[in-house]
């Protein structure tokens, strides 16, 4: 269609495997570049900024001031003509701005508006997520031609409504809108606020201090306002004779997308990557194949990736690239693994490692856990990730005599507990 973005797909593999082997990795780089517009039509977008406004801002009062600085700065980043709201989080949700449940156009009155009601906020109750994160979809949802984007930040735990309220609240917004959320201070849990960012495809941080929060607002916004073709989709068609044993996204978060497929057709599966400015994602691949029997020394395609806008078993496609599989008994071909793919294996243990680790000290066993995060900075460094392992140094510390203790410091183990999900760009693993 007219003024699609422009996408383009490159495989990385080894396509030979061992005589009988059945499993294929291939790991796709998909790079989304140029200025389209006029994608589905419009590139307007519609944004909702979710505000914690519970009791517990108050304290220090610097979070709630900071909130409100924030929130107003990503109203002023805010492209003339997007579609906005701004929403008061507590054990409910009410509208802030407009004062009717919809959205407005963003210009120069309604921005001042917003702002102005903003600084009304007052702290005050308690916090249920679910129910922000269902308003912020009643407000979204009418806008299916837009860009929808939804911004969430909190304090604290989920206390005012059960767990399965905010899971059932976050399964129903799923496909209407991409929600990056960002958690202020140390009392709020890292793994209740990351399954709503990981189901709404959006990203997860940590405000260290308030004063930083405007900052972090308006880099969101200016993320969210770059966006130019949304609900785009990973489409994999597989032949008769094999299957997808999982699909992951490798970068720039790990994410594991194979319970999210989506049938389209006979061995055909959407598997959904969200919005897209210009900018590049990894995706990891894993088939079930059939050796060839007629052909044993045969090369075949048993899969097709393509990027596409879906439309049942049509859509548009705006890119594809093929996957290949090619029996041997050449024992050097078939076992070279592509440099790539091991990358991102090594990655996916990495975090498996760090999720262990930090589930055994949430269990209380300090000294399994100590041992699973020493593994984890070993992955690290083996893998050449240095951002990682510094960020693991300062969670577990090994004396000259190799024995090793954990450091329980809240705020590391929350950073590590983030950042572990996410990945760098690094060089080749390391050989030896």
């Amino acid at each position: 269609m007219s003024g699609a973005p422009e996408f383009t797909i490159e495989v990385n593999q080894n396509p030979y495997l061992p005589m009988g082997g059945h499993e294929v990795h291939a790991v796709a780089h998909i790079q989304a570049s140029g200025a389209p517009t006029g994608a589905r039509g419009s590139t307007r977008g519609a944004e909702v900024i979710m505000v914690d406004s519970s009791g517990s801002m108050d304290f220090p009062s610097t979070k709630l001031k900071a909130a409100k600085q924030a929130t107003k700065a990503a109203i002023d980043t805010l492209r003339d003509g997007t579609l906005f709201a701004v929403v008061s989080g507590t054990g409910m949700a009410s509208m802030v701005y407009p004062f009717e449940e919809g959205l407005v156009a963003a210009d120069e009155r309604t921005r001042k508006e917003a702002k102005r009601e903003v600084d009304k906020l007052r702290a005050r109750g308690g916090t249920a997520m679910g129910q922000w994160l269902l308003m912020a979809r009643r407000l979204l949802e009418p806008h299916s031609d837009a860009i929808r984007h939804a911004i969430l930040l909190t304090d604290g735990k989920n206390e005012s409504e059960r767990e399965q309220d905010l899971a059932e609240a976050i399964a129903y917004c799923e496909g209407v809108f991409v929600c990056d959320c960002r958690g202020i201070g140390l009392d709020w849990r890292v793994d209740e606020v990351r399954k709503i960012s990981t189901a709404l495809l959006g990203d997860i941080g940590l405000v260290r201090e308030p004063a930083d929060l405007v900052a972090d607002f308006t880099k969101m916004m200016e993320n969210a306002m770059g966006k130019a073709v949304a609900d785009v989709a990973l489409r994999v068609r597989t032949i008769s004779n094999a299957r997808v044993k999982y699909v992951k996204q490798t970068y720039p978060v790990i994410d594991d997308l194979t319970a999210r497929r989506t049938e389209v057709g006979p061995n055909v599966g959407d598997y959904p990557t969200g919005s897209w400015g210009g900018e590049s994602k990894h995706y990891h691949v894993c088939l079930e194949v059939e050796p060839d029997e007629v052909n044993p020394g045969g090369k075949r395609r048993p899969c097709q990736i393509s990027v596409v806008l879906p439309d049942g078993a049509g859509g548009l496609e705006l890119a594809k690239a093929g996957v290949f599989a090619q029996w041997t008994d050449d024992e050097e071909l078939s076992t070279r693994i592509n440099p790539e793919v091991a990358q991102v294996t090594g990655r996916a243990k990495l975090a498996e490692a760090v999720r262990e680790g930090l589930e055994l000290r949430e269990g209380g066993d300090e000294v399994a856990a100590t041992a699973r995060l020493v593994q984890a900075l070993q992955l690290a460094n083996e893998a050449g990730d240095e951002h990682t392992a510094r960020l693991l140094g300062r969670v577990v510390e090994i004396e000259a005599d190799g024995t090793s203790r954990l450091r329980n410091n809240e705020e590391d183990i929350m950073i590590i507990d983030i950042e572990s999900h996410k990945t760098a760009r690094v060089g080749p693993p390391r050989e030896g």
